[in-house]
Order: structure tokens, then C-alpha cells, then sequence
């Protein structure tokens, strides 16, 4: 993971490969510092819990006259004392572990939400780059599309003035212009919201060139065996985790079954002519409903263990279907970009090339060029969206656990045109 002073290592004229973005990412997410509070909490809690309960100060006047000859007098009646006295809640040893064992449970989910946080960020930062590097591609192909009108925009001109050509060719192209234009005026406020998005993660690095493209037909996942992988989800986890709070739970309520103890020790001064006294007493709760309100408690605590592991099966059930519904889509987006680029560009390039060899064969009207020059880039589009989208699948694919956690999992490679 990057140190936040390595930053600036990343400039303008330093490429910035998907694998960078996310580390910074990660460096700079205040959501995980957040996590890594709310485990120093919990295990504090858990010392804190395992202690015994501060002892209780106690002082007071017992039997001062209200009446007679002795009202209000602290010596004159040998029943008047003054006591000062502490005393001391004794609570099983095994009961404060189990206190103790309850708060270490709620650490130990704290940080399975932070594998989850890790995976979100990870994920999150992967869409961000892939958005911003292909909404790069397709401004680059609108440019080019424009500076290819600009041409036939002089080929129509030339033509015109040496009579081959008529003025309506020459607004035709200009037409075609503006409306790449303003197609391209799009794409630019597409790509500034990427790069904002992108920068919402990585920081603010203006001008940073994308580089080392990922290979979005390779996920680190295996069909075959999704049910056992995704058991391990840091969403899963986290359930996990909350069924052992649960379960502590439980065994914290058995344990409350069995009353604790209070100690209590007190001086008691009388006056000068009286012996000063010690008391010792203790005091013991008395569970006389023990049905209604222990037992009860007991079974509200395991009633909710049964909750959280119904909750975990449902969610593991959920993950395990959109999984498997992303990769069925994730396969059929990257059969249908191997079509697009084995056979339904190609054809559209040469359809361009044949029309354009026929319009300067005098057998063609520009309007014709310009008709298969649209429908060209508008395939080529299409097929950058696809890839786009291809990708942002990939993404979510490829960052359902962090990376970190991901080498346990078999990666599964899958070629083009074998899906």
C-alpha cells in the first residue's frame, strides 16, 4: 500500500496504471481509518469489560435524633453513627470473560467491514479508471472522425470549384461537421465527469496519463466452485461476524442466570462514651421470575442468533445469483466484442473504403460517404460502449474480495472466442 507522501509521485508526465489508482485509494480512504477506530474501540471495550466493577463509596449518617433533647445531636444518643463504608460487586471470573468475548467479536467484525471497505474502494476505483480510459477512447475516435470531415469538407470545395461538385455537397459536409461537433462536445463532458469521479478517488492529479490497459477477459473467480468462494465474501463475513456476537450473546444470557454477589464493609463511629462499630453484609439479587425475565432473555438472544444465520444464508444465496448472472453477461459482452471486431467493423471499414473508391470514381455522391462514414464511427462507438461496459462488469467481477485477500481463489482465463 502507497504512503500518503508518495502522492506525488504521480504527476502529469507520470502514467498512472489502474493497480497506482487503486492504491492510492486505499492509501487516502478515511473509511478504513474509521474501521481500524472502531477495532481499537471494541478491544479496549473488551479490557475494560473483563475488569471487575469500580468499588462504590458509601457515607452517611445512621439514627440522628429528630426530637427531644437530643435533636439533631451526632454524640449524645449511642444509636446515632456516623459510617463511612465501600463496597465491591463481585462478578465471576468466567462472566467477565465472556463480557470481554463480546466485544472481541465486535472487533472482529469491525474489521471484516473493513476487507468489505477495502473491496468497495478497490472496486469503485477500478470503475472510476476503466470510465475515464475509455470515454478517453471514444473522444479520441470522435477527434478523428472530425478531422477526417475537415477533409472531405476541402475535397468538396476543390470539386465544387472545379465543377465536379455542387454546393449542396460542400453544406452536407459542413453539416456532418457540426454534428460531430457536437457529438464531441458530449464526450468531452463525459470524460471531465470522469475524471472527477476518478479524482474522488485518487485525488486530485490534473492531466495524469492512463496506462497499462487491464485484461478484462481474465476474473479471479471459478464458476464451478462460487458457492464455496463466495462463502468467503467480506459481506458474508460481516454476518458471520454478527452471528458470533450473537452467539456471545447467548452465552452471556446463560451466564446472567447465576446472580453476582455485592460485598459490603462499613465504619461506624458513635460518640465519645459509645464503642465505635463494623458492619459487613452482603447482598445477593433475588431471580424469583426467573421464566419472564432471564429465560426470556435467553431465548430474545437466541432467537436472534437464528436471525443472523438466516440472514447470512439469504445474502449468500443473492451474492451467488448476481455473481453468476454478472459472469453469464461478462461472457456474452465479450462474444459479442470479438464480433465486433472480427467481423461487423471490418466490414463497415471496407464498405467505408468501397464507397469512397466509388465516389471518386464519379458512381457515388458524397452524401453517400458520408452516410457510411457515420454509420462507421457510430459501430465503432457502439463497440467502445460495449467494451466499456465489458469492463465495468470485469470490475466487479474481479473485485468482489481485495486484492490482498484474492490470491486464495482460483483465477479462472477465459480467451476470446472461447468463452
Amino acid at each position: 500500500m502507497l504512503s500518503l507522501p508518495s502522492f506525488n509521485l504521480f504527476a502529469a508526465d507520470h502514467p498512472l496504471s489502474l493497480g497506482q489508482a487503486q492504491q492510492l485509494a486505499v492509501a487516502r480512504s478515511r473509511q478504513l481509518s474509521a474501521q481500524d477506530l472502531a477495532v481499537t474501540a471494541s478491544r479496549e471495550m473488551a479490557v475494560a469489560a473483563g475488569q471487575l466493577p469500580d468499588p462504590v463509596l458509601k457515607a452517611g449518617i445512621d439514627n440522628l435524633p429528630v426530637s427531644g433533647q437530643d435533636r439533631g445531636s451526632l454524640t449524645n444518643d449511642f444509636m446515632t453513627m456516623r459510617r463511612i463504608g465501600v463496597s465491591q460487586e463481585l462478578i465471576g471470573a468466567d462472566k467477565r470473560k465472556l463480557r470481554a468475548d463480546r466485544y472481541d467479536r465486535a472487533a472482529d467484525k469491525s474489521l471484516a467491514e473493513k476487507e468489505t471497505a477495502i473491496a468497495a474502494v478497490q472496486r469503485d476505483t477500478a470503475i472510476a479508471w476503466l470510465d475515464r480510459y475509455y470515454a478517453e477512447q471514444m473522444v479520441g475516435l470522435v477527434a478523428e472522425q472530425a478531422s477526417q470531415a475537415r477533409l472531405e469538407i476541402d475535397a468538396a470545395e476543390g470539386a465544387y470549384r472545379a465543377g465536379r461538385g455542387t454546393q449542396a455537397d460542400i453544406f452536407a459536409a459542413r453539416s456532418a461537421l457540426a454534428l460531430i461537433d457536437d457529438r464531441a462536445s458530449e464526450y468531452q463532458r463525459k470524460l471531465r465527469n470522469t475524471r472527477i469521479m476518478l479524482a474522488r478517488w485518487t485525488g486530485d492529479i490534473p492531466d495524469t496519463v492512463l496506462s497499462g490497459q487491464p485484461d478484462i477477459d481474465t476474473i479471479r473467480l471459478d464458476p464451478a466452485s462460487l458457492d464455496t468462494s463466495l462463502a468467503h465474501h467480506p459481506e458474508i463475513a460481516v454476518l458471520t461476524r454478527q452471528t458470533e456476537i450473537a452467539e456471545a450473546d447467548v452465552r452471556l444470557a446463560e451466564a446472567n442466570k447465576k446472580s453476582d454477589w455485592t460485598v459490603e464493609v462499613a465504619f461506624q463511629q458513635r460518640g465519645p462514651a459509645y464503642s465505635n462499630m463494623v458492619s459487613v453484609g452482603v447482598s445477593l439479587p433475588f431471580q424469583w421470575d426467573q421464566k419472564n425475565r432471564q429465560n426470556r432473555e435467553l431465548s430474545s438472544r437466541l432467537a436472534t442468533v437464528e436471525q443472523s444465520r438466516a440472514e447470512r444464508d439469504e445474502m449468500l444465496r443473492a451474492h451467488v445469483a448476481e455473481t453468476r448472472t454478472m459472469i453469464e453477461e461478462w461472457q456474452s459482452d465479450r462474444e459479442r466484442i470479438t464480433r465486433y471486431e472480427r467481423e461487423l467493423i471490418p466490414l463497415s471499414r471496407e464498405r467505408t473504403q468501397a464507397t469512397l473508391a466509388s465516389y471518386r470514381g464519379g458512381k457515388s455522391s458524397l452524401s453517400d460517404v458520408l452516410a457510411v462514414r457515420r454509420s462507421e464511427i457510430d459501430l465503432r462507438l457502439q463497440a467502445l460502449q460495449l467494451l466499456a461496459d465489458t469492463a465495468r462488469l470485469w470490475a466487479q467481477l474481479n473485485f468482489l474480495f481485495p486484492v490482498e485477500a484474492q490470491g486464495v481463489h482460483s483465477p479462472q482465463s477465459m480467451n476470446k472466442g472461447n468463452p
